[in-house]
């Protein structure tokens, strides 16, 4: 199966490419700077050197940036730093489908997949905060939730998912880690979404499962 990991320099990504690697997979890497998602004219360009993927994983995401973090109460709340959560976790996905799935196979199986979290599910919030992190990542599952329609007249066997990987020791969750916590090492998490995605059917298109399959509600 060709793939293309988007997001190949972070902690899930790059575990994603020496995991498809390890199985043979031919595996295309894309990363800032060759592949910036908030720079509309660099996913074309990717696109166009990726051929025709079967399978796209799209493993990008923002929850800090060292010097902002998550919004622990409504005070915290910055129009500049709301935006930004949406550019990366919802716009960026976004733009990456618009230019990715059109040259993915009309025919026979083929997966979209796009890193999302559990705290985008709008039924599953009972704690609030991360007030960007949680809307923009609802915004993504969305938007998944719409393109897994339009997809569908393009082929029917396409699948476009939303996957929660867990807490994973990464870049991304380092600050935020909490003692007693489940926490997977990247190579775990990768193969975990990689079960996730081989399990997957035509009617799971348009959901958001977690790393151990399960469906997690909107």
């Amino acid at each position: 199966m060709k793939t293309v990991i988007i997001g190949a320099s972070g902690g899930i990504g790059s575990a994603l490419v020496e995991a498809l690697r390890e199985e043979g997979a031919a595996v295309q890497c894309f990363s800032r700077p060759e592949l910036d998602i908030t720079d509309e004219a660099s996913v074309a360009q990717a696109a166009a050197r990726a051929g025709t993927p079967e399978l796209v994983v799209i493993a990008t995401g923002l929850l800090h940036d060292g010097t902002r973090g998550p919004e622990k109460a409504l005070r915290d709340l910055d129009a500049e730093w709301l935006a930004r959560q949406y550019a990366v976790n919802a716009i960026g996905p976004a733009l990456v489908a618009k230019h990715f799935l059109p040259i993915m196979p009309r025919t026979g199986r083929s997966v979209l997949a796009i890193l999302s979290a559990r705290v985008g599910s709008i039924s599953d919030n009972r704690l609030g905060g991360w007030y960007g992190y949680r809307a923009s990542k609802a915004a993504l599952n969305q938007l998944v939730r719409t393109l897994a329609i339009e997809d569908k007249r393009r082929n029917e066997r396409g699948v476009v998912v939303a996957l929660h990987p867990g807490t994973v020791d990464t870049k991304l969750s380092k600050p935020f880690q909490q003692s007693g916590r489940d926490l997977f090492a990247p190579g775990r998490a990768a193969v975990q979404l990689l079960d996730v995605i081989d399990g997957l059917k035509p009617q799971d298109s348009g959901k958001l499962f977690a790393w151990d399959g399960a469906e997690i509600a909107p």
